[in-house]
């Protein structure tokens, strides 16, 4: 066991010659096994052996016991040790947490303070790294939460990640090394010991070697997550640009995924698999995405951007259709003439884009009415059958600087035109129109 012990800390870098290792030392098998493997290592690998203790006085007397025993277990095997005291259930209610999460944040918040500049040794292994890809699968999770455990994040580093329990129970036997038990271990009221005394067991009555073989299979999945994450970090230099990522339509989905993570998670943003559909989207179709307050996500064809927007609705402009010149907002006018059909159908001809729409004069109902955009608007746009909702079809095909400026003309049937999107079956021009309204939207 100890050969593949040094061989898993020679796979991925973990110590070099001349450092130090802390040891997280709980007094359970796993980290005592860590503890003795890092010792009987220590002359091959150059390094020297520390261990820290945190007692999370969630226990009483059972706490307190394992405490000195860590404390005896250092003293007889002379490797320096420190003990970190923290009341867990306080931090808990303070912080809204549960008495896992919290245990773990204050048990690495001590782990960081006591291990500056080291190299931290926590005693997670083989069954510890299928119960994590279990975990994660059920709450949901791509490839990269399929790896399982990182065997290196940051200065911290899992030397016993290819190892099995049973391992290492034969390790601390052939030695003669007794170990102490947390009872909460044994209860079934933590979702990891129900995956560790019923999920595991059920599946190691299909294949008896589960455990061993999820090495392999995290081993092949690791591989393939650091080849995405290369691609990912070359499409990440081409595409960032600030608080935007620019041009990443030209990278495959996975990839375009990733860079998306990676621009929430630098502005500590939580993300889900939905979430980073959703903001994929954006890039094609344009939009925006409240993900905190005022801060968007906002998307057009080619770019997203993090932006603060301001959430106040715009005021609401209303004015009688003139012929002419009509003028809604600052910089832009709509123009408005009068027309036969036959100049409709030569200006067709040469503006195949239609940027420039026509209205059926005689199919106006009541008077016409220039506006700005409004709550629960709608619009059965010619050739089609069913009417639409305004809001959803600005969101598919009007990029998100132009929205807070368009066009809209209704008569008392509804609206009639939409800038950028178009005319109204109701008064769309057929064969029999002769008189024409020109509808024209110029930027000043």
């Amino acid at each position: 066991m100890l050969d593949k012990i040094f061989g898993t800390i020679q796979k991925y870098h973990m110590l070099e010659k001349g450092e130090t290792a802390v040891c997280g030392l709980s007094g359970g098998a796993d980290s005592v096994c860590l503890l003795l493997a890092l010792r009987e290592l220590a002359p091959r690998l150059g390094i020297t052996v520390e261990a820290i203790h945190v007692n999370h006085c969630l226990r009483g007397e059972e706490s307190d016991r394992d405490e000195e025993f860590c404390r005896d277990l250092c003293r007889r095997l002379q490797v320096p040790f420190t003990a970190v005291r923290c009341d867990v259930k306080s931090f808990a209610q303070e912080n809204g947490l549960s008495t896992e999460e919290a245990a773990r944040e204050l048990r690495y918040k001590a782990f960081a303070e006591n291990s500056a500049g080291k190299k931290l040794a926590t005693a997670h292994n083989a069954g510890d790294d299928l119960e994590t890809a279990l975990l994660n699968l059920t709450r949901g999770t791509a490839l990269r939460g399929m790896c399982g455990i990182p065997p290196v994040r940051g200065s911290i580093i899992r030397p016993l990640l290819a190892v099995t329990r049973r391992e290492i129970e034969g390790f601390l036997n052939q030695r003669q090394q007794p170990f102490v038990t947390d009872s909460t271990n044994l209860s079934n009221d933590y979702t990891r010991n129900k995956l560790r005394h019923i999920v595991i067991p059920a599946l190691e009555e299909i294949n008896g070697s589960v455990i061993e073989t999820s090495v392999r299979s995290f081993e092949a999945m690791r591989e393939e997550n650091a080849l995405i994450e290369e691609l990912t970090d070359q499409a990440w230099a081409k595409c960032r640009q600030g608080d935007s990522l620019v041009g990443l339509d030209q990278f495959h989905k996975v990839i375009r995924r990733r860079c998306i993570a990676r621009l929430l998670a630098e502005r500590s943003l939580p993300y889900s698999y939905e979430r980073l559909i959703q903001a994929e989207q954006l890039c094609e179709k344009g939009g925006k995405i409240c993900l905190s307050g005022d801060l968007f996500l906002v998307g057009e064809p080619g770019r997203l951007s993090l932006k603060q927007l301001t959430n106040e609705p715009l005021p609401y402009l209303e004015k009688e259709l003139a012929i002419g010149e009509n003028c809604l907002f600052q910089g832009k006018i709509l123009l408005c003439e009068e027309v036969d059909r036959d100049e409709m159908e030569k200006i067709c001809s040469v503006h195949k884009k239609l940027t420039i729409q026509f209205l059926d004069h005689d199919k106006i109902r009541g008077r016409a009415v220039l506006r700005s955009r409004k709550f629960g608007d709608r619009i059965r746009l010619a050739g089609r059958d069913h009417s639409s909702s305004i809001k959803k079809l600005i969101n598919e095909f009007i990029p998100p600087d132009r929205r807070s400026t368009l066009h809209f003309i209704e008569d008392a049937q509804g609206t009639i035109f939409a800038e950028g999107l178009g005319v109204s079956q109701s008064a769309a021009p057929d064969q029999s129109s002769k008189r024409l309204l020109k509808i024209t939207v110029v930027n000043l």
